[in-house]
């Protein structure tokens, strides 16, 4: 009997001598770069257009970011502040939560249900949680309890902006009578992308108007009008930078800033998409960078994200507005039609109305926000495009990186002129009232 007894003691403590023993589940930026990162991935395979890619960073980042807020007085919640939100939900036990980790897992929870391929988000999650669990079962499952309920508060929220409404809305008509309105352009053809984007819901802005830039140059084919000059500016340039081959800087630029996340290909009888980010997609990439080069804390990186992501978010919506109103028809349309039948623009023509240029609105939107957060003559090494192919470029500046984004589109031969002045312009006045009025720091 005493055998035994002493038997069952020995073995009891090696049982506890055994057990794993709990440390701390410790999350760095590092952790959102890779969540952000893996939406951005999944957003490329699912083809998302710029303007639906711009609402799924957005959402699950002020999610993260209202938990961190919570918890550290140098921000502020975004309740009162942006459309419609109310505080989250207060936790039931708040000492056993890593709220970096809830924030995360939010983050992780959002993104999920924002995109189509689940399955990639959930292996994504699923491989982390058993990083998390193995290191601290207690904690883990009190954040992630606790980042779920968030994300399903924020997701209520989310559903109430109009995107589901928007989805059985009519599609665009084109207008075949009017020799100014847009026309679907090869090689696919596309119908109109996303022409009730103006009725999303806005975070800042008051409405998708707000911003209303002034109207395009007056369309007319005389050769003496402005408009028409601005079409030959177009096709002329296009020229001058090709003559030398695709190896000048403006073909370059043009190629680096493309952010076409669905560029057809056609091959005799054989059609297939080659699959890019989006133009906030590279902004986020953007971010990303002056975050790492600033060892920016995980609460910094996540104010970071969001108010870029939401400074975009509504700078698409106040574009698309604008889209949809002139109903511009693109330059390769009428260049094909009145100069020159064979031309083809260096970068693909994506399928929606011309005026005003979105990757200008958009960067121009976003560099305010980033100068604002990141300080002015920021410098840095984009290397946001080295995954498709395309070299690192060095800017100055978030500005001087706009400004480029912008006339890329020029170059590229899918813009005219006025589209990206007044389109960065309306992008700038944009980003300079969101900084204003989003304060997020105490």
């Amino acid at each position: 009997m005493k055998m035994r007894i002493g038997l069952l003691y020995i073995y009891t403590i090696f049982l506890f001598s055994c057990a794993k023993k709990s440390e701390p589940i410790v999350i760095d930026p590092n952790d959102f770069h890779g969540s952000v990162d893996k939406v951005t991935e999944v957003m490329i395979h699912d083809i998302f257009s710029p303007p639906v890619a711009s609402r799924i960073f957005a959402y699950p980042n002020i999610a993260a970011y209202e938990i961190l807020a919570s918890q550290d007085n140098e921000y502020k919640s975004l309740v009162n502040q942006v459309r419609g939100l109310t505080p989250i939900p207060n936790p039931e036990v708040a000492e056993k939560i890593n709220y970096e980790l809830a924030a995360l897992i939010s983050h992780i929870e959002l993104s999920k249900r924002l995109i189509f391929s689940e399955d990639r988000i959930e292996a994504y999650r699923d491989s982390l949680y058993t990083i998390w669990d193995d290191k601290n079962t207690n904690e883990f499952n009190a954040s992630k309890d606790y980042g779920l309920k968030v994300a399903e508060h924020v997701a209520k929220w989310m559903n109430k902006d109009n995107y589901n409404q928007t989805r059985t809305m009519p599609k665009f008509t084109v207008d075949t009578d009017n020799p100014s309105r847009w026309q679907p352009t090869p090689p696919a053809y596309m119908a109109g992308i996303e022409p009730h984007w103006s009725k999303i819901r806005p975070f800042v802005i008051d409405s998708a108007s707000q911003f209303r830039p002034t109207p395009p140059p007056l369309f007319s084919m005389e050769e003496d009008s402005d408009f028409y000059k601005e079409l030959k500016e177009v096709y002329d340039i296009s020229n001058d930078i090709t003559t030398e081959g695709d190896s000048s800087e403006e073909v370059e630029i043009a190629q680096f800033w493309d952010c076409n996340p669905y560029v057809s290909v056609t091959r005799g009888h054989l059609m297939f998409a080659t699959k890019k980010i989006t133009p906030g997609a590279h902004w986020i990439g953007i971010t990303k960078i002056a975050s790492r080069t600033t060892n920016a804390d995980v609460n910094k990186t996540v104010y970071a994200y969001t108010k870029a992501s939401i400074a975009m978010a509504d700078a698409f919506i106040s574009c698309w507005d604008e889209k949809y109103r002139s109903n511009l028809i693109r330059p390769e349309t009428l260049i094909n039609e009145h100069i020159d039948e064979n031309w083809e623009p260096i970068l693909q023509t994506p399928p929606f109305p011309e005026y005003t240029s979105g990757h200008s609105v958009v960067s121009g939107a976003a560099a305010v926000v980033l100068t604002d957060i990141f300080g002015d003559n920021f410098a840095f090494d984009d290397d946001t495009e080295v995954p498709y192919g395309l070299p690192v470029r060095t800017f100055k500046s978030f500005e001087q990186a706009a400004d480029e984004a912008a006339m890329s589109r020029m170059y590229g031969g899918i813009h005219y002129r006025a589209a990206v002045v007044v389109g960065v312009d309306q992008g700038r006045r944009l980003g300079k009232y969101v900084v204003e009025n989003l304060k997020m720091l105490q």
